[in-house]
This record gives structure tokens, C-alpha cells and sequence, in this order.
């Protein structure tokens, strides 16, 4: 990861490029997984994933069409040129760089081992035994965690993959499995949906999120993200290799969109979070005000509802 890391900060300074007309992009996202994407009783879709990708839309000046495809399908629907833009909390991994490219990194994620209140464990050890069941979603890191430092280990473990995390949530809370394995920030919602559940442990994979893009970016579409998450506030510190890696380090500018977003998304309950997106939305499409404008009220109007 660290080469790529080395070259992130050249696009950041691209700040100058204009509108680019009326393109419009297609949005893949596995939609039941909040605070990154989900979709309201209403059936709109919001998170902060797509809100990110909405707003670099505005400010780049493109349109985007978002679309719920499952998370397994949605890099091979990339490859194919189905889609454009994969946006639903992907970790930048070698392997996926095989076949895809991606922006720079945008979140830093762990993951979180998830069991019942009423479990007796009082450790991983306790856990990571005696052929207890541990979900995962199919095709996500947190799957290969437990395939790779587990079961490929001989560790009397089972790993059960589901389609969604969500489904493997409600097994977990209904006694189908002991545990499931799931990044940290979705692991919190869960928590609040279901306060049976608690975190039993972090494993510190140190995973970084991005975009992805089709490998050599045929519709140009990095630089466009890159420059928007910059405008939007996200920026960099790069810290010395460890053991070859490079680390990030992300500051985020105070008051920013990108600020206002992260106080949207991360911390209030998900009815709170439908109800002030949907007194909000309109701003970021209000032909009145500047694309800077309409970006910048849209996130404020989301975090302050949101934490009323």
C-alpha cells in the first residue's frame, strides 16, 4: 500500500479544474450497510458514502445515478464497465488492486468482533475454539480475516458467509451464531439497532476505505474524486514506513463539509439521520447557490438536524 499512498498528494493539488459538463456516472453501493449506505422506509438512499459521492458530483459537476448492487458483484460489475464508481466502504487491498483502481484513502477502519451480552466469553480466546459459528458477509475483509487467520490456520472455528451483514447480525441476535466479524464504524450502528450486542474485541487490521474505478481510470473519474474529497476537507499526513508501509494519518479540516458529514453519520441514531437528510437534500441541488454553496449547507443543515 505504501507506493500508492507515496503518490496521493499529487492529485490534491489539482484544484483548479473547471466543470465537466453533464456526464453521468453510475454509483454501485451494497446498500443495508449503515452508517456508510442504507436506504430509509421511504426507499431513499443516503449514507455517508453516497452523500460523499453526491456532493463531489456537484462540485465536479457531473450527475450520478446510484445503484444497489451486492457487494460481492459490485467490483466484477466495475470491471465489466456496468457500473463506474464503486462506493460502499471498500478496503484498499493488493488484491483488489489487481483488477481495479482506487482513490485515495478516505477512512481507516478496524474490525470488531461482535457477540451477545449473555455470551460467556471473555475473550477472543474463548472465542476463536470449540467450533463456534462466526459470520461474515461474503466477499469482505472481514471474511477473509476469519478464512485466513483462522480457519486456513486449523483453528476449530466455522466460518457462515451471508449475502448482507445485516442478515448476519439478526442471526447473531437470535442465537444462530456466536459471534460475527465486521468493520468497527458498522459494528456501532449495530449496536444501537440491537442493544443485546456488544463488542467483545477490535482486531486491528488498520484497513483504509476508498473509491474504485475501473483499472486505468478510462473515464478519469480519480482525479474528479480526489480533488472533491480535498475541497470537501479531507487532507493527509504521511508518518515514516512501518515495516514497509506507509501510514496515513487523516485531518480533517474543522467546519468543513466533510466535517459536518462525519458528525452526521457517525454518532446519531439512523431515524434521526433519515429525518434530517430529508429536510436537507433539497439544498444540495438548489440552482440559487454555487455548487460550493449548495455542498457546504447541505452538510451543516445534515449534522445540526441530525444532532437535534
Amino acid at each position: 500500500m505504501g507506493k500508492r499512498i507515496l503518490v496521493l498528494v499529487l492529485p490534491l493539488l489539482l484544484l483548479g479544474l473547471g466543470a465537466v459538463g453533464a456526464e453521468k456516472y453510475i454509483v454501485a453501493s451494497d446498500i443495508p450497510w449503515a452508517p456508510f449506505e442504507w436506504a430509509s422506509p421511504e426507499g431513499d438512499y443516503l449514507g455517508f458514502d453516497l452523500d460523499v459521492m453526491r456532493c463531489i458530483a456537484v462540485l465536479m459537476g457531473y450527475e450520478i445515478e446510484i445503484r444497489p448492487v451486492a457487494f460481492d458483484s459490485i467490483i466484477p460489475a466495475v470491471v465489466l464497465g456496468e457500473v463506474d464508481i464503486g462506493a460502499s466502504g471498500f478496503t484498499i487491498t493488493a488484491k483488489r488492486e489487481e483488477v481495479v483502481d482506487f482513490s485515495n484513502p478516505y477512512w481507516l477502519s478496524n474490525q470488531a468482533v461482535l457477540v451477545r451480552k449473555d455470551a460467556a466469553f471473555k475473550s477472543l480466546d474463548d472465542l476463536f475454539c470449540c467450533g463456534h459459528k462466526i459470520g461474515a458477509q461474503r466477499g469482505t475483509t472481514g471474511a477473509d480475516w476469519v478464512q485466513s487467520n483462522l480457519v486456513d490456520k486449523g483453528v476449530d472455528v466455522q466460518l457462515v458467509l451471508y449475502e448482507t451483514y445485516p442478515e448476519a447480525v439478526l442471526d447473531l441476535v437470535n442465537g444462530r451464531l456466536d459471534a460475527v466479524v465486521q468493520d468497527e464504524p458498522a459494528s456501532q450502528q449495530s449496536i444501537s439497532a440491537y442493544p443485546a450486542l456488544k463488542v467483545l474485541d477490535i482486531i486491528e487490521t488498520n484497513e483504509y476505505f476508498g473509491f474504485l474505478v475501473a483499472s486505468g481510470d478510462p473515464k478519469g473519474l480519480l482525479r474528479k474524486i480526489n480533488d472533491g474529497m480535498y475541497q470537501l476537507g479531507l487532507r493527509y499526513d504521511l508518518s515514516l514506513p512501518v515495516e514497509g508501509q506507509w501510514k496515513v494519518k487523516f485531518h480533517i479540516v474543522p467546519g468543513s463539509p466533510w466535517d459536518y458529514l462525519v458528525q452526521a453519520y457517525f454518532g446519531p441514531p439512523l431515524e434521526k439521520v433519515e429525518a434530517a437528510w430529508k429536510a436537507c437534500i433539497d439544498t444540495l441541488y438548489d440552482g440559487t447557490l454555487t455548487p460550493e454553496e449548495r455542498v457546504y449547507e447541505f452538510a451543516k443543515c445534515l449534522a445540526e438536524k441530525a444532532s437535534e
